[in-house]
């Protein structure tokens, strides 16, 4: 699935309208409370610069309404975090695709950057609008996509704009690149043992990616809430827990799938309240009392799964394992983390909880790869085909 990247084209002179993540947390005082996305996109960016190519950069932020704009929902802070990065002054444009923007457009020289204000801002965004995308593609000789977390939607950004520059480049940047390498490569001719660790609240939130990941991989281990109505699916006692008692019967189906490849809880750590000071007991699967709630895997489980880790060669971890922001419940995610670091596999992390529990526990570096999309990696995993990935050129 190997596409052609930013650095295989040759951007001397040459405007590249570059589809970023720049969807930064904001504070009250619109100021930037976390840059990792911003820094992340710096190598794609800087490509172009020091090539003597100049960039347009379009992102969006927030989810404001589409009916012209919402000064909170504004692109205007991540310009002055880009140009401190940079070194160099980054331009705004107070629009997308009107005058400021054209304007500002027509003036860029080489060597230099300019971010559009928040795609979202215009209705034509979520709709896929190919009039709104025809203006954007109008503005570059080259598109570059470097926005894995929204690679899995259809916005006119991501699929409408690379459809209207037909016939000129159309790339990924070196964080799409590093994405699809990882989840649709690796996982597609994985080192064996294969090994996939799946926690999270729901088990509706996971099906797919169970259902997918059990075709392939040698050991599926499940964590999370949605352990819960895996053992109501096998008959278990699981108290006050999280359970989606309409899923029952499709967990039933993948226990019945999985077989021995589907490894469940062999314990549970339960408290009698969601706090880190409750009533704390630890009981087999199936077991939990009323008044009780199973907040994180057992240490037998933990130890089980730990040791299964240990063996594998490839590695593919989505979803914490308990409440890992509340101690004592982030036992088993520590323990999951401890051995993917310790182990000599090649490591890929899911985004969402499970990259920010590999950054909290410090072993991003310790990991071969740590997703920048929640969802988008979840839909790689289910193996879905991504529209905005298809558009581009083959390597």
């Amino acid at each position: 699935m190997a596409k052609k990247t930013i650095e295989n084209v040759d951007v001397a002179g040459k405007a590249v309208l570059m589809r970023v993540d720049f969807n930064v947390p904001l504070d009250d005082n619109l100021k930037i409370t976390d840059d990792r996305r911003v820094r992340m996109a710096l190598p794609s960016i800087k490509s172009v610069v020091d090539r003597g190519g100049r960039v347009i950069l379009m992102s969006h932020l927030g989810r404001p309404k589409g009916d012209g704009g919402d000064a909170k929902f504004s692109l205007k802070p991540t310009a002055s975090c880009l140009g401190e990065l940079l070194g160099q002054d980054v331009a705004f444009a107070t629009d997308t695709i009107g005058d400021d923007a054209k304007v500002k457009v027509a003036g860029l020289e080489s060597g230099q950057v300019l971010i559009l204000e928040n795609l979202r801002f215009n209705p034509g965004e979520k709709k896929g609008d190919a009039a709104f995308a025809s203006e954007l593609a109008a503005f570059a000789d080259i598109y570059c996509n470097d926005a894995f977390g929204t690679c899995h939607r259809t916005d006119a950004s991501m699929v409408a704009v690379p459809e209207a520059m037909a016939g000129k480049p159309k790339v990924v940047g070196f964080l799409v690149a590093k994405e699809i390498q990882y989840l649709t490569d690796v996982i597609a001719n994985p080192e064996r043992p294969f090994v996939a660790i799946l926690g999270g609240a729901k088990v509706s939130d996971k099906i797919k990616v169970i259902d997918n990941l059990l075709g392939i991989c040698d050991k599926v281990l499940i964590g999370g809430a949605m352990a819960y109505t895996f053992a109501l699916a096998e008959g278990g006692q699981v108290g006050d827990s999280l359970v989606e008692k309409d899923k029952v019967d499709l967990a039933s189906e993948l226990i019945q799938k999985g077989g021995d490849k589907l490894m469940l809880p062999v314990d549970t750590h339960c408290g009698d309240d969601f706090s880190g000071d409750c009533n704390k007991q630890v009981v087999k699967a199936g077991a939990i009392s009323d008044g009780f709630e199973g907040l994180d895997i057992g240490p037998e489980t933990a130890k089980l799964y730990a040791e299964t880790v240990k063996s594998a060669k490839t590695v593919v971890w989505n979803g914490p394992m308990g409440v890992f922001e509340m101690a004592p419940f982030d036992e088993g995610t520590k323990a999951v983390a401890q051995a993917i670091a310790d182990s000599n596999s090649i490591s890929i992390i899911g985004g969402g909880d499970s990259a920010a529990a590999v950054q909290q526990l410090g072993f991003a570096d310790q990991v071969s790869h740590v997703s920048t999309g929640g969802g988008a990696s979840l839909a790689m995993l289910e193996g879905q085909e991504f529209a905005a990935v298809n558009r581009l050129d083959e390597a």
